[in-house]
């Protein structure tokens, strides 16, 4: 990314015609390398950026989820799905994506650097006749995005051999919302947060407030004063060490006044919180997702959860989907096979509800059975194909008429 950044600025002078020099804070900086320095001050990067809690709580949260849920290789059977586990991709996707990695922790490092730093990478390694056999990270540092002449994508890896292009086909891509990590985005925000953090440390190691003042309305002599302060030090410490509850006493005039919390130190305090929610609109989580509670209750904590699914992780879902699909399916399987994540542990608290509109569509004949199996992640069932309302019908066969007993002859 890096060499990609050096070109741009080269062809950005080369066609200009003429040589500048100019630092990296000015403004005309963020058209070569497209970033420009943060107004507060702060150094906001995909490494500093995790120092903020409401940061390292958004990328956990997606990442960790994202690789707890399990996905499969389904294919389709008569009209049924059934999970393709003769398919080597099963495996990589859902036991192990190599020796030493696990498929879900392969998706929660991918994950952390689409979030991080806008993509994230991965190798496929194949067999001798083509199918896929495992997936090895590759840093994001180390990838550069090109395009051939069709447009379609063409990775360079920097290797220890050196360079290498890579076909779309050959590199698993995860990319974050349009190419670039959320942190890119929301540096601003990220940025007053830190700067935040920073003051209330400084505030509570008494850098940016004492702990208390000390003062004297009788005049004392330079040498005589100094001596007082000193001793007045020395007792301050002891009794800050004292465990038995002494009462601290000053004497020759001397007092001690410890600054009261102001309405300035409180809004300091409702701005802390706000930049939480910055945060999380950032990311697009849930504000309660990171642990800020003020506007959660017991009702819409469950709402805002399946908006965390539908809102949130739905996305990065599709763009797993589709990266799986890209290398570790052929083109004439992709007509048969897909994959799917198993999301029936993210939606344990709409249980009741999906159940409820189930059945509903079963009743008004919209779906089948055997449809709803499906949308369970579950096989079709003998009869699951028919239509019919299970509360008014039923499957016991309909009594039979006994024929009229014949007339005996007169």
């Amino acid at each position: 990314m890096l060499r990609s950044a050096i070109n741009k600025s080269v062809d950005f002078f080369r066609r200009a015609g003429e040589r500048k020099a100019f630092s990296l804070t000015d403004p005309r900086a963020s058209k070569i390398f497209g970033a420009r320095p943060v107004y507060s001050g702060a150094n906001v990067s995909h490494a500093t950026a995790l120092s903020v809690p409401a940061v390292l709580q958004a990328v956990r949260l997606i990442s960790e989820n994202i690789g707890s849920t399990p996905i499969k290789l389904y294919k389709n059977v008569d009209g049924s799905k059934e999970a393709a586990k003769e398919h080597s991709a099963y495996r990589i996707t859902h036991d192990r994506a190599n020796e030493w990695t696990g498929a879900g922790k392969l998706r929660t490092d991918l994950t952390v650097d689409a979030l991080l730093h806008g993509n994230g990478f991965a190798r496929i390694i194949r067999f001798d006749d083509g199918r896929p056999f495992e997936l090895q990270r590759i840093a994001p540092d180390k990838v550069a995005i090109l395009e051939d002449d069709n447009g379609a994508p063409v990775y360079r890896v920097s290797e220890k051999a050196g360079l290498r292009d890579y076909r779309f086909t050959e590199i698993l891509h995860v990319p974050a919302f349009l190419g670039k990590s959320p942190i890119t985005f929301g540096r601003e925000a990220i940025g007053v947060s830190m700067t935040l953090e920073r003051h209330a440390a400084q505030f509570f190691a008494s850098g940016a407030r004492p702990s208390g003042i000390l003062s004297n309305e009788k005049p004392q002599g330079s040498e005589a004063g100094t001596k007082v302060v000193e001793n007045i030090r020395k007792d301050w410490r002891t009794w800050q060490h004292n465990a038995n509850g002494d009462p601290l006493i000053l004497d020759a005039g001397w007092k001690f006044e410890q600054p009261v919390m102001t309405s300035t130190d409180a809004q300091f305090l409702e701005n802390r919180v706000e930049q939480i929610n910055e945060v999380a609109r950032i990311f697009g989580v849930p504000p309660h997702m990171l642990y800020q509670l003020d506007r959660a209750t017991w009702s819409n904590a469950e709402q805002m959860a399946a908006s965390f699914l539908q809102l949130c992780l739905r996305p990065w879902l599709d763009r797993w989907q589709d990266a799986y699909a890209t290398v570790l399916l052929t083109e004439d399987e992709r007509d048969s096979l897909y994959f799917e994540f198993v999301i029936d542990d993210l939606l344990r608290t709409e249980a009741a509800a999906r159940a409820e509109i189930f059945g509903k569509h079963i009743a008004a004949g919209v779906m089948s059975p055997n449809e709803v199996r499906a949308a369970m992640n579950l096989p079709a069932r003998k009869g699951g194909d028919e239509y019919g309302n299970p509360y008014t019908s039923t499957n016991t066969p309909a009594p039979t008429t006994a024929p009229a007993p014949a007339k005996e002859a007169a």
